[in-house]
């Protein structure tokens, strides 16, 4: 990989949709993106933490969000046929775009896993992010270095016994990630790859092993970095890549 250190390059004037930003990951990235100078769209189901970040950024004299609440098990089409609209009228592109926001559900056998929970799972990690990409591409495509980012897992790189649902959704997200990357490579400016997060210290991490202490587990802050880099126009030479965001610290600069 080539050239990490441009990970401290602003994105002064961009403009960066990310879903699930009223927690964890997508908070933290949120608020280092508007650190960073960009714009950002803060999109998530919970109105109320949605302003709560923005009232952070705001504080800070930063660019100022957009909030949009939208419930990805329930959004039509026509939902996020208007945010694309939205966004295009208010801004004439998008440059990032984080799908950020998934559901773990519960854990257990094939055999007994509830369908109405598959169904559900499948709408918000799947069938979400492709309707939204789907909507959101005329806007990425008139930015000079658009960047689509999907969240992925390792249980969405290698099938792990027990994890049902969530672990075939981030198979798909992978598969997703990949047709777009190859419909796009040669045709536009939009850069397309996904991230393994991996153990960090979030409410679906803890949900899914409550033994852990979280204590001893990475912060969402502390991989802000990484996302900052992938969203900016440094990371033009990544596309269709299946990233682990462990490997990406490790070659930061040490400053970072």
């Amino acid at each position: 990989m080539s050239d990490l250190s441009s990970a401290t390059k602003s994105l002064t004037d961009r403009i960066i949709l990310i879903t699930g930003a009223g927690d964890g990951i997508g908070r933290a990235v949120a608020l280092a993106s508007a650190r960073e100078g960009a714009t950002v769209i803060l999109l998530g189901r919970t109105q109320e933490k949605l302003e709560k970040v923005y009232d952070l950024i705001v504080a800070e004299n930063l660019p100022e969000p957009i909030i949009h609440p939208m419930d990805l098990a329930t959004a039509t089409n026509e939902e996020y046929e208007l945010l694309g609209r939205s966004i295009d009228e208010q801004f004439g592109r998008l440059d990032g775009l984080l799908h950020n926001a998934s559901v773990l559900g519960l854990l257990g056998p094939v055999q007994y896993f509830a369908p109405e929970s598959l169904m559900k799972i499948m709408q918000v990690n799947v069938n979400a992010a492709f309707l939204m990409t789907r909507a959101l591409l005329p806007a990425l495509l008139k930015s000079d270095s658009g960047r689509v980012l999907f969240t992925s897992s390792s249980v969405g790189r290698a099938g792990r016994a027990y994890w049902g649902a969530y672990s075939v959704s981030k198979f798909a997200t992978e598969g997703l990630m990949q047709v777009l990357a190859d419909e796009l490579a040669n045709t536009s400016a939009i850069r397309v790859n996904s991230i393994n997060p991996g153990a960090t210290r979030t409410e679906m991490r803890a949900a899914a092993y409550p033994a852990e202490n979280p204590n001893t587990l990475p912060t969402p802050e502390s991989l802000t970095p990484v996302y900052i880099y992938l969203l900016g126009k440094g990371s033009q030479h990544l596309h269709g890549q299946a990233l682990d965001i462990r490997k990406m610290l490790t070659e930061l600069p040490p400053t970072i």
